[in-house]
C-alpha cells in the first residue's frame, strides 16, 4: 500500500511563487483563486488555482514545484492548465482505422491495411473447415492470399443472424413461411451453410442479401393472400363524405 508523502511546509507557504508563475505565462485576468496543493511526492507539490475564461469549464491552472534537498525554498518546475472533475473534454483520440464504422465507406474511400487483423488468416493455413480449407487450397496463389478465421465467421454469423434479415426482423416475425422453404433462397456454401443463404427474389425486400433459414417476408415462393384477403383499396373501409357541403342522392 503506497504511503502518502508527508506534507512540506515550504511547499505549502509558495502559493504567492506559483501565482507570480501563472502570471508570467497566462492571459490576463484568467487566474483566479487558489483551490488545493497536492503532495505529488517527497518535496514535490503542485498548486492548483481557477481558471476564470469562457471555453474552459472546470479547468484549473496546475504548477509544480520542488525543494531540492536542505534547501529552503521552493523551485517552480512547470505550468500547465488540467481538466477538472466536471470539465468538457473531447473524444479519446481512435486511429483513423478504428474510427470507420460500417456503412461510412464510400466511392473513392480505402481502408487501411491491417496485417493483423483477427478476422482473417493466411490462405494456406487451416481454418477447421474442411470446405472453406479446400476452397482456400485451390486458390492459393490466385490473388486471395488471406481467408476468414474462425473468428472472423463466426462474428460475421452473429451480426446477420441478429441483423435485419434474421429471425427477429419486424418483417419475419410477421411472416407465415420461412425462407427455408422458399424457392428462392439459395443455399450458402460453407461452414455457414446450415444457418444462411442468399435472396432471389426481385419482390423481396432481402433480395440480394444473406438471409437465415429461419428469416421470412410476405413475398415466400409458396403462400398466397388468397380468395378472403381483402384488396388494398378496400382494407381501408368505405370513403367519409362530408354531408353538410354536398348532398346525398341515393
Amino acid at each position: 500500500m503506497a504511503v502518502e508523502p508527508k506534507t512540506d511546509p515550504a511547499l505549502r507557504a509558495a502559493v504567492d511563487l506559483a501565482r507570480d508563475a501563472l502570471v508570467g505565462i497566462a492571459e490576463p485576468g484568467t487566474v483566479g483563486e487558489h483551490l488545493e496543493m497536492v503532495m505529488d511526492g517527497e518535496r514535490l507539490a503542485t498548486h492548483y488555482f481557477s481558471f476564470v475564461g469562457a471555453g474552459y469549464l472546470g479547468w484549473r491552472w496546475a504548477v509544480s514545484i520542488a525543494r531540492a534537498p536542505r534547501q529552503k525554498v521552493a523551485t517552480v518546475c512547470e505550468t500547465d492548465l488540467v481538466p477538472g472533475a466536471g470539465s468538457v473534454l473531447s473524444p479519446t483520440w481512435l486511429p483513423y482505422a478504428e474510427r470507420l464504422a460500417p456503412g461510412d465507406l464510400g466511392p473513392g474511400d480505402v481502408l487501411p491495411y491491417r496485417a493483423d487483423d483477427p478476422l482473417l488468416e493466411q490462405g494456406f493455413e487451416a481454418s477447421g473447415d474442411e470446405d472453406v480449407d479446400q476452397m482456400a487450397f485451390w486458390e492459393l496463389g490466385l490473388g486471395r492470399p488471406r481467408v476468414l478465421s474462425r473468428e472472423g465467421r463466426v462474428e460475421a454469423a452473429e451480426r446477420w443472424y441478429d441483423g435485419s434479415h434474421g429471425p427477429t426482423a419486424e418483417v419475419a416475425q410477421q411472416a407465415t413461411e420461412h425462407c427455408t422453404t422458399c424457392g428462392f433462397f439459395l443455399p450458402m456454401p460453407g461452414a455457414l451453410r446450415a444457418v444462411f443463404g442468399v435472396c432471389a427474389n426481385a419482390w423481396s425486400p432481402s433480395d440480394g442479401t444473406v438471409v437465415s433459414l429461419d428469416h421470412g417476408c410476405g413475398a415466400h415462393s409458396e403462400t398466397d393472400a388468397g380468395d378472403g384477403q381483402p384488396a388494398r383499396h378496400e382494407r381501408h373501409g368505405s370513403p367519409i363524405v362530408d354531408e353538410l357541403a354536398i348532398d346525398v342522392l341515393t
